[in-house]
């Protein structure tokens, strides 16, 4: 019997419909759209208007797209996992409701978080509840509603955050195809780096730390980004070095989309051109957990059975890696 490996199967996105640009950001904080595009590459980024829906309705989204394209049963499927860093609440896993609105009345879920490494993270943990031989269907979905944390009259983080959801289909494979090799990393240096002070058992809500603004995101940005540009192409050339892969032999770098800077010094390090980088930052902003199916759901149609594929995040905590990933169909 050949060895089982983990292979993504199907994809599915979702965005929401409010484009919020550059231009409308001017008239909310003091920036502009060259400063934003220039230290960013964003220009756009979406946004979940709707107060009443939080990450489980882009994330039923996704995962609704990807049962319609492949045509699969949810009730077929094992397992969900829920990569995101915000939740709809605390202690009741927005992964158990996802699944149960979806139809997948069979399996068992649980929410992942490990800021915007969480999808990375997830991918490993796919993989391996595939290669057991006891999971056959194991649907992983990357979503964040970030404007739920974010501060708009905060320039340093307003400008970077959007919300969106992707999600993958992993099954098990005997042609060689699927995941392949990982490098996961962390290092608690970075927990004061990018936080949300409030909220947590440390330091629980209170009137005072609402007043002071504890329950939004703060993000020490010149710290994140050394970290974020020294690791995440470390990890990268150092997953093709493992695997004795050159530039050539990389068909696709699936980065993720927090800096354009960022994945330019990534592609650098891997020797990989513009067009073999996967790049939609400028649609989207930094949606977190959903960078990079997001990427994938927008690329989809560009690959082919057999590409190689490296994946690279980093994210709060500190906490980055990168995956090989054999790529198992064509194009649909």
């Amino acid at each position: 019997m050949n060895k089982i490996t983990a292979a993504v199967t199907a994809v599915g996105g979702y965005v929401p419909d409010y484009v919020l640009t550059n231009q409308i950001l001017e008239t909310m904080v003091e920036t502009n759209d060259e400063w934003i595009t220039s230290r960013t590459g964003i220009k756009e980024r979406r946004i979940l208007k709707d107060k009443d829906k939080g990450t489980s309705f882009l994330a039923i989204k996704a995962a609704e797209d990807l049962l319609a394209k492949n045509n699969t049963d949810p009730k077929d499927i094992d397992m969900v996992i829920m990569a995101t860093a915000t939740p709809d609440m605390q202690v009741a896993a927005t992964g158990v409701y996802v699944a149960t609105q979806i139809g997948a009345v069979n399996a068992f879920s649980y929410d992942l978080s490990a800021a915007c490494s969480s999808f990375l993270y997830g991918m490993s943990t796919a993989a391996r509840y595939i290669e057991s031989g006891r999971y056959k269907k194991v649907l992983l979905i990357g979503a964040d509603k970030m404007s739920s944390i974010i501060d708009y009259e905060d320039r340093t983080t307003c400008i970077i955050f959007g919300d969106g959801a992707g999600a993958m289909l992993f099954e098990p494979n005997e042609e060689g195809y699927g995941l392949q090799d990982e490098i996961l990393k962390s290092d608690g240096i970075g927990r004061q780096s990018l936080k949300i002070e409030a909220g947590g058992s440390l330091f629980p809500a209170s009137a005072e730390t609402v007043a002071n603004k504890k329950h939004y995101v703060f993000q020490d940005g010149k710290t994140v980004f050394k970290f974020a540009v020294s690791n995440m192409a470390d990890v990268s050339e150092k997953i093709m070095n493992r695997n004795n892969l050159t530039g050539g032999d990389i068909e696709w770098l699936v980065p993720h989309q927090a800096n354009k800077r960022i994945i330019d010094a990534t592609s650098k390090r891997m020797k990989l051109p513009s067009e073999k980088v996967m790049m939609n930052i400028h649609k989207y902003g930094n949606t977190t957990s959903a960078t990079l199916p997001l990427c994938i759901y927008d690329y989809e149609k560009q690959l082919k059975k057999g590409d190689n594929l490296v994946f690279a995040s980093f994210g709060g905590g500190f906490t980055w890696g990168a995956i090989y990933l054999k790529w198992a169909y064509d194009a649909k």
